[in-house]
């Protein structure tokens, strides 16, 4: 079990929001914290601190007035830590390449494979094929409605028809190298971690896993471990101190990341 560092970027600047608040429309977002920081200065910490995996995510959508300022700022990321990060947000078979060849590890897809509410698999493996299943993440990201888990996309605003289960992940399991699993009904809260959700993906022990949302406490972390047996991976936002919360961000890598 690693922690996974985390560089979210919304209308140009590296940002941690509260998770369900997202909103095309006039790009508004509840921010927990705006960072004065550029998405460089944080890749450089993880470089310095040899932290692998971690996250860049766009969160602006394409057309957004924001969304070329979101690049630049993701692509100064990737010079600076070139290999040691992944980018998600708008990815699609057009642009996936553009980041790899930018220096991205791995590029982090939704929206493309789940649209209108289906699972696209004719995208889904022409995607794996252009970039290469070891270059491919696919964010399972879920909202609970009447106590089932579906995916969300398009920035975990819009619902799919599909509900997360182990058949499904073993099947797309195929297709990719690892599932990023945002707890979206708890993200950016850090009021603890989705327990039904984490329950649902620890059966998974196919592809490696990072889950995101809710953790706030150093005793969320150790229920996760407990939960996933100590084989998924987790990234951490608004709580930790380099966000303005109160995790410890060297205590957590003390701790989880044997450097």
């Amino acid at each position: 079990m690693n922690f996974r560092p985390c560089i979210d970027i919304h209308n140009g600047r590296v940002k941690q929001i509260v998770g369900g608040s997202l909103k095309d429309a006039g790009d508004q977002a509840d921010e927990n914290f705006v960072s004065r920081l550029s998405a460089a200065d944080y890749a450089r910490l993880y470089r310095e601190k040899g932290l692998s995996g971690g996250h860049v995510i766009l969160l602006n959508p394409v057309g957004s007035e924001y969304y070329e300022e979101d690049v630049r700022q993701a692509e100064s990321a990737l010079r600076e830590y070139p290999g040691g990060l992944q980018v998600g947000g708008g990815i699609t078979c057009d642009n996936a390449r553009h980041f790899l060849e930018a220096g991205a590890s791995h590029v982090i897809v939704t929206s493309y494979v789940f649209s209108g509410g289906e699972i696209h698999f004719a995208r889904l493996e022409k995607l794996s094929q252009l970039v290469g299943k070891e270059h491919l993440v696919l964010d399972l990201s879920c909202r609970e409605r009447d106590g089932i888990y579906y995916i969300v996309t398009d920035r975990w605003q819009n619902f799919t028809k599909q509900p997360l289960d182990e058949v499904l992940m073993g099947r797309l399991s195929g297709y990719c190298d690892e599932f990023l699993v945002h707890g979206v009904n708890v993200e950016g809260t850090g009021g603890g971690i989705d327990r039904g959700l984490v329950e649902i993906i620890s059966r998974n022990t196919g592809i490696p896993i990072t889950y995101a949302g809710g953790i706030g406490r150093m005793e969320d972390l150790e229920l996760l471990e407990e939960m996933s047996q100590g084989r998924m991976d987790f990234t951490v936002g608004s709580a930790l101190d380099l966000f303005g919360g109160t995790l410890k961000f060297d205590e957590i890598i003390t701790k989880y990341n044997k450097l």
